[in-house]
């Protein structure tokens, strides 16, 4: 079960503003990812659905998380239907999100208190998300439909949450980009975990990259 509430989940978001998005099939690596972030200051990390039993490793490193990594508040990604979610909570997931909205999903998570954020690239499709308790929604992928359609959404609706997701950059051009566009916050995966960093198991490198970019997006919201 979810160690952390939504309300909880989502102020944490909203104050570091970066959330890590990662998947590996090596239980003792992705752990390395995870612990690497967590001193670089991330409090929140999604770990991502995208391998066969990618459920076994996210039990694996969400149990050893509790104990190592008492502030963090993990989640599960590509998650497209409503069993995997239940899946992921039972596991303790403490947020759901998906490439895509589908709204049996929001239903399982509304009832045990966990936020859902579905991925949108339409504006009827964010509201149809807010509609079925959506407080966070994703923008993917981020890449294709650029700050300009966070801005545009914010227009005539700027009580909006919006996580940016999908080709987002560790630099302090791309992620100032997105968060003076609105952007409630950014996902970053691959350009944060470069495979060849991941295979020589320099986990340095990957603590002062996310300490960089936390930097870099709270000078970015204190703009």
């Amino acid at each position: 079960m979810a160690q952390f509430d939504k309300l909880s989940v989502l102020e944490q978001i909203g104050k570091t503003k970066v959330v890590p998005v990662f998947y590996h099939q090596d239980a003792t690596t992705a752990l390395s990812v995870v612990k690497a972030c967590y001193e670089g200051g991330i409090r929140v990390f999604e770990f991502t659905n995208r391998g066969d039993r990618a459920h076994e490793v996210f039990r694996a490193v969400i149990t050893e998380a509790r104990e190592q990594m008492p502030e963090l508040i993990m989640g599960a990604g590509s998650v497209v239907d409503a069993p995997t979610a239940v899946l992921y909570m039972q596991l303790g997931a403490n947020f759901i999100v998906g490439p895509l909205f589908n709204p049996d999903i929001a239903k399982v998570c509304n009832r045990r208190n966990v936020p859902y954020t579905p991925g949108c690239g339409t504006i009827s499709e964010v509201g149809q998300a807010q509609e079925v308790g959506c407080d966070l929604v994703k923008a993917f992928p981020g890449e294709v439909l650029g700050t300009k359609f966070v801005k545009a959404l914010l227009a005539p609706m700027p009580w909006t949450k919006i996580m940016v997701t999908g080709g987002v950059e560790p630099t302090e051009e791309n992620i100032t980009g997105w968060l003076k566009a609105g952007a409630y916050c950014v996902g970053m995966g691959s350009k944060l975990f470069p495979k060849d960093v991941v295979r020589e198991n320099n986990w340095k490198y990957i603590t002062e990259k996310c300490s960089e970019v936390l930097r870099i997006a709270q000078k970015a919201s204190e703009k």
